[in-house]
């Protein structure tokens, strides 16, 4: 019987890093926590830096995939993001976007976490000049995952799904014709 020992420390790690900061959880809170022993966890990872990378991307592909289905769910409305924002917003244990807070924890440009989080944010941009009816302001991908990235880290400070829903009278505004 496979043990998805991979999968648990992606998952324990998501939920720790998320939930208390990355350079605040070592490893062997992660291997308590994902009940994987020392030597599956370096089978599977180098280092924990490869263990966040790896969460990280999970993320990515996870937040991009949920995005393309709000936005199909919805007949292609690009502003169905802000709608399933704040419901993501609402729901319990909400502590905004991964890579967000991987960029604030960790300033070094070089770093390879950090870099990873870059990568999702240029990413999300890619996803968003698809999703969108063409022609349309060469900006208004930008301007929509700043929006995006702004009520995610205003949620935070308000506790608060309103962020989103404020966010998406604007980007309403920007997409009018």
């Amino acid at each position: 019987m496979p043990t998805r020992a991979r999968e648990r420390l992606i998952e324990a790690a998501g939920d720790l890093f998320f939930a208390e900061g990355i350079h605040a959880v070592g490893v062997e809170r992660l291997l308590r926590e994902s009940g994987v022993g020392r030597a599956s966890f370096y089978r599977h990872f180098a280092s924990k830096d490869e263990l966040v990378a790896t969460m990280l991307r999970s993320y990515d592909e996870e937040l991009r995939g949920w995005l393309r289905r709000v936005v199909a769910d919805a007949g292609g409305d690009p502003l169905a993001m802000f709608d399933g924002l704040a419901d993501r917003m609402a729901a319990s244990g909400f502590r905004g976007c991964a890579s967000i807070n991987t960029m604030v924890e960790i300033a070094d440009p070089d770093d390879p976490a950090r870099k990873v989080a870059v990568e999702h944010k240029e990413a999300m941009l890619r996803e968003l000049r698809q999703l969108l009816d063409a022609p349309y302001d060469a900006d208004l991908p930008e301007q929509l995952l700043l929006l995006f990235d702004g009520a995610l880290v205003s949620s935070l400070r308000e506790r608060s799904p309103a962020p989103a829903r404020r966010a998406r009278k604007i980007a309403q505004a920007l997409l009018a014709p």
